[in-house]
């Protein structure tokens, strides 16, 4: 066996490949990095990439003429990218050194990229009426090889085989027939319309289109692109050398002024690390540009959902629903009996049928009217039974007592029951006077028949907001000492319907209302349902999300689903549907809406639809989405869809705040947010430390060298803002609604003076950089963990919280370079933008959009807060508070 030093070399040195790889200028390596992105991004089944970016003839308008410039960046798949890598990247690797990086973006970008598709696109589509597509960086691999064959032609016109003289400039279409012949699906077509745009380049043709040097030279002389873009290759290549970078002054004597392409491998690898290792660059601007991209991700990303390619078309997934399946039989005598029991209701109220049902006074809901429904159900052959209830919120009580009766099933053994609800009140404040007569008229209806293997409960609560939950909470014995206990129960809920018909017309739709208390939604097999049952058996209209007109198109999906995240963000209960969701019971509100034909008959037949549907479970409803949003009746978008879009907003927190977190581990300061020897003082100091500490050299320590992170402040600072958040918590949710205006105009000033102080403090024991970053750091650590985690729970308000949070990220204290009166001025012009952001500021900026009260808003976040259990307050008061005051604390510190 030979020795170690006898093997003979290999004949691949993976050292100079990645010796290669380091060395390629800016413009490849960003064109690289593009088409290995789009490969990964076309491994995911949602969007297709190839079907978004590739050339169709038949699919291109104005609308679509980005298609002419992403076709060269998209591949169908690994073998197609890494062997069109393989050609192209030193080819443009080649182009760039020579030409410059700015030469080679505006032709790459625009002709290079534009005539050949135009070309093809002529000739495929009008000469041979075709419609193949075309994808690929071939095109700039033929094109670039149709440049240099025409160079070659002019130095070695031939190639000579024997007697025959072949010219050079046939070579690239030669490799055109090859590789259509052993390559499949090639285009031979596009190949050669990139063969022939590469002889015009070649030719000199082309240069038109080259930006003049002096534009170019103007532009990296203001933008200072040599000095800030590693890789970067300079129009002037005798002056800057190969990637455009002086060397700096340290540099040893041998590299000082020695352009880079003049650089051993060894020594151009060792001035690559350098620009690479580049700290200012990597902990200060990095993390900015990342933060910002990431935002722009998050918004962009949600403006494509209402689009085809994001969204899908609803489906049922559970096939024991079977809607529609069955015929509906609620009609003919049935509206009779209807006509009967709201006549006996209207003189009990003292209304007539032909005037229009107005709210009902309290002294209106009299134990007449509850005896009244008891004797109706009685009649029928129910059991019945009450349940009196109390709520103090706000300083306001609500009570009531709750009328229910339950349907025992005749196939059944009471462990299962479905409940229908027609409250007295609306969840508008309207008499819901034909929901409370149609659900009697069920009652007696549902009673007669014999299929029924799940019992069927009817509550009749006074309101659709307390009432409802007072009776969910009793039934799951969670109730309150204030709340009366339920005489009778039955198995456990498999699905619930509210019915609200407070029109005392026919109506023209059904707006089905599915929102939750804290963002939680039904099943969406629930809301399928009732859509094909409604729209598909009875031929009425469904709407959602009080999108009464609604064409399909972008603008009316994207409407549609920004309304639904409002109400989900908000968290409030949007009907009695609503106090089913904590028990993960699937409930839905069905409302009347317009004016048209359709009567109490067709509201009746649809309910008997779901009724019957829902009976046919054999289990809880699990199969399909419990996270989703709705574009409009036919169309949602699931959790793994929208998901990335608020956790990419809650990304770029966590992105700054490791970034922070490294920058306060060294003993000196090279990552100051201003330019060496400006601004920040070395050794974690502020200017103020750094003055009593005149005796210590700034240049003693010239080497950044790990030290311990003075955490005490930051980690006390922090958690005690988020602890004080209990207070505006308690004091918001406790308050009399008559004092609720006060105390947010006390809040807006408590809030301006509050971040001074603590600014005030913070400079007075005289922090050290260390530590503010440590501050920030921490804060938007937890705020990036804490959005995280709620966007699993509630999409839409971490989305919300997360853009109001957004400059965070950003804000820091004005460093101690600027003149005094520049400090002060963008300090203050810095607090007053936070302050426009703070939590009271933006609660009466939105009270002022929708034109609510003050009262009215905080009212219902109290009552929420009290009876449904409802939880955006913590949100606001324990997460962006906090978070809030930080930011506002550390523009402030540059006042003192």
């Amino acid at each position: 066996m030979a020795s170690p030093a006898a093997l003979p070399p290999l004949p691949f040195n993976p050292s100079r490949v990645r010796s290669y790889l380091l060395r390629l200028p800016l413009f490849t390596r960003l064109a690289v990095l593009v088409i290995i992105v789009f490969w990964l991004l076309e491994l995911q089944t949602v969007w297709s990439v190839v079907q978004w970016g590739s050339l169709i003839p038949d699919e291109m308008g104005l609308s679509s003429m980005y298609r002419l410039n992403t076709y060269p960046l998209i591949h169908t798949g690994f073998f197609h990218t890494f062997i069109n890598l393989l050609a192209v990247t030193p080819l443009l690797e080649r182009f760039e050194a020579e030409h410059g990086t700015l030469t080679a973006i505006a032709l790459f970008t625009g002709p290079l990229s534009t005539f050949p598709a135009g070309i093809y696109l002529l000739i495929e589509k009008f000469v041979l009426h075709s419609n193949t597509a075309v994808v690929g960086a071939s095109v700039w691999a033929f094109l670039l090889l149709g440049s240099e064959s025409i160079r070659t032609f002019k130095s070695n016109p031939y190639f000579i085989l024997g007697k025959y003289k072949i010219p050079t400039w046939t070579s690239p279409l030669f490799a055109c027939v090859l590789v259509w012949i052993l390559v499949a699906n090639t285009s031979f077509l596009g190949h050669l319309c990139s063969v022939l745009i590469g002889y015009l380049l070649g030719l000199g043709y082309l240069k038109v289109f080259v930006p003049p040097e002096k534009i170019l030279r103007w532009i990296e002389g203001k933008l200072n692109l040599l000095g800030r873009l590693p890789h970067y290759v300079s129009v002037d290549q005798k002056t800057y050398g190969r990637y455009g970078v002086l060397p700096t002054a340290g540099a040893p004597a041998g590299e000082r002024g020695t352009p880079m392409s003049f650089l051993g491998d060894d020594q151009m690898a060792a001035a690559i690390r350098k620009l690479r290792n580049n700290p200012h660059f990597l902990f200060v601007r990095l993390p900015y540009i990342l933060s910002l991209l990431f935002i722009i991700a998050g918004v962009v990303w949600l403006f494509l959902l209402p689009l085809d390619e994001y969204s899908r078309k609803n489906y049922i997934s559970e096939n024991a629903l079977l809607p529609g399946q069955v015929h509906a039989y609620f009609s003919g005598s049935e509206q009779h009996i209807f006509r009967g029991y709201k006549s006996e209701l209207e003189g009990l109220l003292g209304t007539d049928s032909g005037e229009e049902v107005q709210r009902p006074k309290s002294e209106e809901r009299t134990p007449v009217i509850s005896d009244k429904i008891q004797s109706i159900l009685k009649a029928t052959g129910l059991k019945v039974a009450t349940q009196n209830y109390e709520y103090t919120s706000s300083g306001i009580t609500h009570q009531g007592e709750n009328i229910y009766a339950i349907i025992q099933a005749p196939r059944g053994d009471a462990t299962e029951a479905i409940v229908l609800v027609a409250a007295w009140e609306t969840v508008d404040g309207e008499l819901n006077l034909n929901g409370v007569t149609l659900a009697l008229t069920l009652a007696r209806y549902f009673k007669r028949w014999s299929l029924w293997s799940k019992d069927i409960i009817f509550v009749f609560p006074p309101d659709s907001k307390s009432g409802t939950q007072a009776w969910i909470d009793a039934y799951h014995d969670m109730q309150r000492a204030s709340v009366q206990p339920l005489p009778l129960k039955s198995g456990a809920l498999q699905g619930g319907l509210v019915i609200e018909y407070p029109l005392n017309h026919r109506f023209q739709n059904i707006h089905i209302v599915y929102d939750g208390v804290n963002g939680q939604l039904p099943n969406l097999d629930l809301f399928n349902t009732a859509v094909s049952i409604a729209g598909g058996q009875m031929g009425i209209g469904t709407r959602l999300q009080e999108m009464w007109e609604h064409d399909g198109s972008y603008e009316k999906r994207l409407q549609t689903m920004l309304r639904g995240m409002v109400k989900q963000g908000f968290g409030y209960a949007t009907g009695a549907h609503s106090s089913f969701m904590p028990y993960h019971i699937d409930a839905i509100t069905l409302q009347t809406q317009g004016i048209g034909w359709q009567d109490e008959m067709a509201l009746g037949r649809t309910v008997e639809g779901l009724t019957r549907s829902l009976n046919n479970l054999l289990e809880h409803l699990h199969q399909s989405f419990f996270f989703y949003l709705l574009m409009q009746t036919h169309r949602f978008v699931s959790i793994g869809t929208y998901l990335p879009s608020a956790m990419l907003i809650a990304g770029n927190f966590t992105i700054m705040a490791i970034a922070l977190w490294l920058r306060t581990g060294y003993s000196t300061n090279p990552f100051s947010d201003t330019a060496p020897g400006q601004g920040e003082k070395p050794d974690g100091m502020s200017q103020t430390a750094s003055k009593d500490a005149g005796n210590i050299s700034t240049t003693q320590n010239p080497s950044n060298k790990v030290i311990e992170r003075q955490l005490a402040l930051p980690l006390t600072l922090v958690i005690g803002l988020h602890l004080a958040g209990l207070i505006p918590l308690h004091i918001f949710n406790n308050t009399s609604h008559a004092n609720y205006t006060s105390a947010t105009y006390a809040s807006v000033v408590v809030n301006t003076l509050l971040p001074l102080l603590l600014a005030g403090v913070l400079s007075q024991y005289r922090t050290t950089i260390q530590q503010i970053h440590l501050i920030k750091s921490v804060s938007l650590l937890l705020l990036g963990l804490f959005l995280s985690a709620l966007a699993t729970l509630n999409f839409s308000l971490s989305f919300m919280i997360g853009l109001l949070c957004a400059p965070l990220s950003f804000v820091n204290r004005i460093t101690a370079d600027t003149t005094p009166i520049l400090r002060y001025a963008l300090s203050i012009a810095g607090l007053f933008f936070l302050n426009i952001l703070s939590p009271p500021v933006v609660l009466l900026a939105g009270c002022a959009y929708f034109g609510v009260s003050i009262e009215t808003v905080l009212t219902e976040a109290a009552f929420g807060w009290d009876v449904w259990g409802m939880w955006t307050q913590v949100i606001i008061w324990c997460v962006w508070w906090p978070a809030w005051i930080v930011g506002a604390a550390l523009v402030g510190v540059s006042l003192f």
